[in-house]
């Protein structure tokens, strides 16, 4: 019986040259239409969640060095940067989709070295750390952005702000998470308070 390039790596240990022609145009068309900076995060989340390990930089953004396993040198935050996405949100254990936002922004700024993200990336985050599916991820960004966890940047990206800093880092401790969270919006009321443009935010 003949069997077709694809029907030979059905049970056979090495896959057949069509087949990773295929999922290599596949890749190439998906990533096309997108930035360099967007198809190296791409890159990199797809070879963490499929726990591929690398000898070569798999899409490191612009402008890091490094090594890509450990990234002690860009995580002065963290204590162990080799946890997983899925074990820190178990560790800070965020109540609310904001504030799961929130979490994701910091993993990605200091586990993943990308200070500047979109929504996408903190998707394709929350997946790999097995959470729930965000029922709006673009409303629950725009609400952390609201919230003042998460301030915009550049070309639609996004980066995590002081407030979210510190908010996350004292996670789990509710109270020290909402005693920081007090402490930042003070100062920054206090600012703008000369101007007259501060505005009241509900408490975390």
């Amino acid at each position: 019986m003949n069997e077709s390039p694809r029907q030979a790596t059905q049970g056979g240990d090495t896959p057949s040259p069509m087949r990773e022609f295929d999922a290599l145009q596949a890749v190439i068309s998906a990533l096309t239409p997108l930035e360099d900076e967007a198809r190296h995060r791409i890159l990199e989340s797809a070879a963490t969640f499929l726990r591929i390990e690398s000898h070569q930089k798999v899409g490191r953004p612009h402008g890091h060095s490094g090594t890509q396993p450990e990234r002690t040198a860009q995580s002065p935050f963290s204590d162990d940067t080799a946890m997983s996405p899925k074990d820190f949100l178990l560790e800070k254990q965020p109540r609310t989709d904001v504030e799961r936002i929130a979490c994701l922004a910091y993993y990605l700024t200091h586990y993943r070295a990308t200070p500047h993200f979109k929504t996408i990336d903190l998707s394709i985050l929350n997946t790999e750390a097995a959470q729930p599916k965000f029922s709006n991820s673009a409303n629950s960004s725009n609400n952390a952005v609201t919230r003042g966890y998460l301030v915009p940047t550049s070309k639609g990206q996004r980066q995590l702000s002081a407030i979210g800093e510190r908010f996350v880092r004292a996670l789990p401790d509710r109270e020290a998470a909402k005693a920081a969270f007090d402490s930042v919006r003070r100062r920054s009321r206090a600012k703008r308070g000369r101007g007259g443009t501060a505005s009241a935010r509900d408490e975390p």
